[in-house]
């Protein structure tokens, strides 16, 4: 069978972070084997195919924040569906402290 891709590594971490919690990209690096590429992780995240059930929005930056612009779509969707699953949004912000994934 062969080595998985960046890309599927990074999914399966993101697809194993459990509702109501949230990593950051840092930390969905580290898991994947990755080491330090936080960024390759939004990329990876932003070739996710159509139809798939990752959820990418659990991913914030390491301060709690949510990285797409405020009032955008993006932005909007992401706090709903975090929202939904009992994870508070206040400014934009989690807080990584009450949130974030402890495996």
């Amino acid at each position: 069978m062969p080595e998985p891709t960046k890309e599927q590594k990074i999914w399966q971490v993101v697809a194993s972070i459990p509702p109501g919690c949230v990593a950051s990209y840092g930390q969905v690096a580290d898991m994947a084997g990755l080491g330090r590429q936080a960024r390759f992780i939004g990329r990876a995240l932003g070739k996710l195919p159509a139809g798939h059930s990752i959820p990418w929005y659990r991913v914030i930056r390491s301060t709690g924040q949510i990285a797409f612009p405020q009032g955008s779509d993006p932005y909007e969707t992401q706090v709903h569906k975090l929202r939904e699953e009992g994870v508070e949004v206040l400014g934009g912000r989690v807080a990584m402290r009450r949130f974030q994934w402890q495996p």
